[in-house]
């Protein structure tokens, strides 16, 4: 790349992916990388512009962009009943969407007891009776059901209409994912794990989700998340971007959702780090991200910040 017009972001994503012949396999080797430099390449691009990204990529399709909180798991493995005050400080704070592990720890694949979707129910149980439905609950189980308990798990947790239900068999077998999509109305989401385009096609080929839930940082950067949400959107699938590789890959992340018109909802994923890395931080408040009107991906370090965290 050195040497290379960075405006030419299409040719260089090619020739990054495509030039040696063990990365042309989608991995998670190696796409987080090329998604750094993706993300990089259209920071230059749009302040070369004096424009944000998605000022490029079509506009601004959203003033602003719903985010989902998490609903902590402590407690509620002994007193499920409390979910409902939870719930009911999370819509108190603004929020009109969360996401709750109910089958904690994470474990290596295993079958689902009735006891635990028993469990599970009665935290659905507190929630709707507190808040009714003025909040969604997205089910997050991190791939770690067999196919058979998941359709269980999705049939017996069905009443109380979740959000979505997040991996419920592990992303490497599309097939499988979708066995169990055919088996429930519960609208299937995945995607933080898969990578590029030809994953996610595969993915809508085969029904397996209507909610993809691409990371910016991880499947290609921003060239290939616009186009992963442009299949998605024929598809009449949504995008639900992950938020988990740090404070860039989240302001990507936002740009891409400002300009998709099939954007659904954000990950509301704020550590430390995202509220001073940045001179102005990333704005989320009463449920909502508010896109950065700055150019390029709308953020600048903090270079005290940045000093501070550098590995010597």
């Amino acid at each position: 790349m050195v040497g290379q017009d960075p405006r030419n972001i299409e040719r260089i994503w090619d020739q990054m992916y495509g030039s040696r012949h063990d990365l042309r396999h989608p991995s998670l080797y190696a796409t987080p990388a090329i998604s750094a430099i993706d993300m990089a390449l259209w920071d230059i691009a749009g302040k070369a512009a004096g424009q944000p990204i998605y000022n490029l990529l079509g506009g601004q399709y959203w003033e602003k962009l719903r985010a989902y909180a998490y609903m902590p798991s402590e407690g509620l493995d002994t007193h499920p009943e409390k979910a409902g005050d939870v719930a009911a400080q999370l819509l108190a704070e603004g929020n009109s969407a969360c996401k709750i592990d109910p089958f904690m720890p994470i474990q290596p694949v295993r079958d689902i007891p009735l006891w635990e979707m028993e469990h599970a129910g009665k935290i659905f149980e507190s929630i709707r009776k507190t808040v009714g439905n003025k909040i969604e609950v997205g089910i997050g189980t991190h791939g770690q059901l067999t196919t058979y308990s998941a359709i269980r798990v999705a049939n017996y947790l069905e009443p109380y209409h979740p959000f979505w239900f997040e991996e419920p068999v592990m992303p490497e077998n599309i097939e499988e994912m979708a066995r169990v999509a055919a088996h429930t109305s519960i609208p299937i989401a995945t995607g933080e794990r898969l990578v590029t385009k030809y994953e996610f096609a595969r993915l809508l080929e085969k029904q397996a989700a209507q909610i993809l839930q691409l990371d910016v940082g991880q499947c290609g950067g921003i060239t290939e998340a616009k186009k992963i949400a442009g299949m998605a959107e024929a598809h009449y699938a949504v995008i639900a971007p992950h938020m988990y590789c740090g404070p860039v890959a989240a302001a990507a992340a936002i740009q891409i959702s400002t300009c998709s018109p099939n954007f659904m909802i954000l990950e509301a994923n704020q550590g430390p780090l995202h509220k001073t890395i940045f001179k102005q931080p990333l704005i989320f408040e009463n449920g909502f991200i508010v896109p950065p009107t700055g150019p390029g991906l709308g953020v600048e370090f903090d270079e005290d910040v940045l000093q501070a965290h550098l590995v010597s």
